[in-house]
């Protein structure tokens, strides 16, 4: 069963899918955030050419375990996704994910200006990687 992970920013979302056994996550591409339609069309067409039957959407918790503003606003994308795409969409805990992508590019070596258009993808993984782990 191959699921989907999304790291979703306010100008970006990454993208991460599993293998078809569930488990290892790959980071796939970073989608501009141009406007709800077209992101949707594209997630959409991610889904059908990947075959994805399950949605994990990072949920950016607060350092104490609450929900703040960009908490909702990702619960917010999820429900929209739910409804648009039919399949069904978890929330994960994505508390520190930014923060370890861009650490992990660092110790690659990778430039700032590299890192700035590959951290949401390597987040997504993370996020999903996280989830996969957890339900083995």
């Amino acid at each position: 069963m191959r699921i989907m992970g999304l790291d979703v920013g306010d100008k970006t979302i990454g993208v991460a899918i599993c293998d078809e056994l569930g488990f290892t996550a790959q980071g796939i591409e970073v989608i501009q955030r141009l406007g709800q339609k077209q992101e949707m069309k594209r997630l959409r067409e991610l889904v059908l050419a990947y075959t994805i039957e399950e949605i994990v959407v990072g949920l950016p918790k607060n350092m104490n375990g609450t929900i703040g503003e960009r908490a909702e606003l990702c619960i917010a994308f999820a429900d929209r996704l739910k409804q648009k795409l039919q399949l069904p969409v978890h929330m994960w805990d994505e508390r520190l994910t930014t923060v370890s992508a861009e650490k992990t590019l660092i110790e690659a070596d990778m430039s700032r200006k590299k890192r700035k258009k590959v951290v949401d993808k390597i987040a997504a993984t993370f996020i999903l990687q996280g989830y996969l782990d957890s339900k083995k």
